[in-house]
């Protein structure tokens, strides 16, 4: 095992009726603005929860938050923060919103372009305005870390940035604020998580026995636990579960000292800032035919996978090694997500546009060995069909 150091300072309120639980975790006098999406959380009354908890605070609010959220109408609530002399932030609802939030956090002290903290990947912030969350999709980790990912449509560019200023002071983990998610953001959450926890997992053996089992036993729970939030949208401990997966998946904590990967992500980012399709769905796409594709490179730890998640034992290393990732296609299938690029109306076109975009963002060497190039990667798309 590597060595390591871990820090995360989010405070984790988890349970039923924590929302009226804020006002302590926000200091006195506060102006706090509420940052959210499409308008779910007023429709589900999770804003007046907030509102009914926040009295005393001056409140402002900012919807509209894009499920991929985008540089420009995150620029609008920075104009704002500013203008309003905003000292809290109070972000309520998935991880794009809590993405949105924490480039907003950013931004509104930054000194230069704002642009330059995602062209840096986060390295030229210095400081943020303090944010919470009230978590309403489980599916990023977004709540519980200090990364994010943002869009620039001008530029078809999603970039990753992250800072240890923009972690959460707080987050509200409340699963039945997330019964009332439709199936497709639910099936998204689960994917997402998986996904989460295979980029810091199928890498290489590093001895990191706990870092192993504590992400196989969370791959477990997501298999289990899935398909019965699909059948039972309120059953609270299904929910409980797939909530707090969610989270561990990438608050650091199991690709603390070992190897992580992240080649599927950088390729469904780019899948999504061309076409559109939703971030979870570019994964589902894209893993099966990385997994394929580097099999070699991975034998052990794919191996492992076989054997610990699917109860693969018998046969040969290539059968069992070809069935597990035949049955991590077919979870995901199983939870409503097609993983063809057919499905989604993208062609043999895309191949090259990603790979271009992969050049133009310098992203010339992905995978745990940085050793992936872009013209690797457009045989790994080929096989997405």
């Amino acid at each position: 095992m590597l060595d390591f150091t871990f820090h995360n300072p989010t405070r984790i309120l988890f349970g039923q009726n924590r929302i009226k639980d804020i006002a302590s975790e926000i200091p006195a006098g506060s102006h706090v603005m509420i940052t959210y999406g499409g308008g779910s959380i007023v429709k589900t009354g999770v804003m007046d929860e907030i509102k009914t908890a926040l009295k005393g605070f001056t409140v402002s609010e900012f919807g509209g938050i894009e499920p991929n959220p985008t540089y420009e109408t995150l620029m609008q609530c920075v104009a704002r923060v500013k203008a309003e002399k905003v000292d809290f932030i109070l972000a309520a609802g998935g991880g794009s919103v809590i993405d949105g939030t924490k480039f907003i956090a950013a931004a509104a002290l930054y000194e230069g372009e704002p642009w330059d903290i995602l062209e840096t990947y986060g390295a030229r912030v210095t400081k943020a305005v303090p944010f919470g969350t009230v978590l309403t999709l489980p599916a990023t980790g977004s709540e519980m870390n200090c990364g994010a990912v943002i869009t620039r449509k001008e530029f078809q560019a999603k970039l990753v940035f992250s800072h240890p200023s923009v972690f959460p002071t707080f987050s509200v983990l409340d699963p039945t604020k997330s019964f009332t998610l439709p199936e497709r953001q639910l099936a998204n959450g689960v994917v997402d998580a998986f996904v989460h926890v295979m980029e810091q997992y199928l890498t290489f053996p590093v001895q990191g026995g706990v870092q192993d089992r504590f992400s196989e036993g969370l791959l477990l729970t997501l298999l289990e636990e899935g398909p019965k939030a699909l059948k039972d949208p309120e059953d609270y401990d299904v929910r409980a579960n797939i909530m707090w997966v969610a989270t561990l998946a990438l608050n650091g904590l199991i690709g603390a000292g070992v190897p992580q990967d992240w080649a599927t992500h950088m390729v469904g980012h780019e899948l999504t800032a061309l076409y559109g399709v939703d971030h979870a769905r570019t994964l589902a796409v894209v893993l099966p035919a990385m997994m394929e594709a580097r099999r070699e490179e991975k034998k052990e730890k794919l191996l492992q996978y076989a054997s610990r998640v699917w109860n693969l034992s018998e046969g040969s290393d290539e059968a069992r090694m070809t069935e597990a990732i035949a049955q991590t296609r077919a979870f995901f299938e199983a939870m409503g997500i097609p993983t063809r690029l057919a499905a989604y109306d993208i062609g043999e076109e895309a191949i090259e546009k990603v790979c271009a975009q992969l050049t133009a963002h310098g992203l010339n060497k992905l995978g745990e060995h940085q050793s992936l190039p872009p013209d690797q990667v457009g045989k790994i798309l080929a096989a997405c069909l």
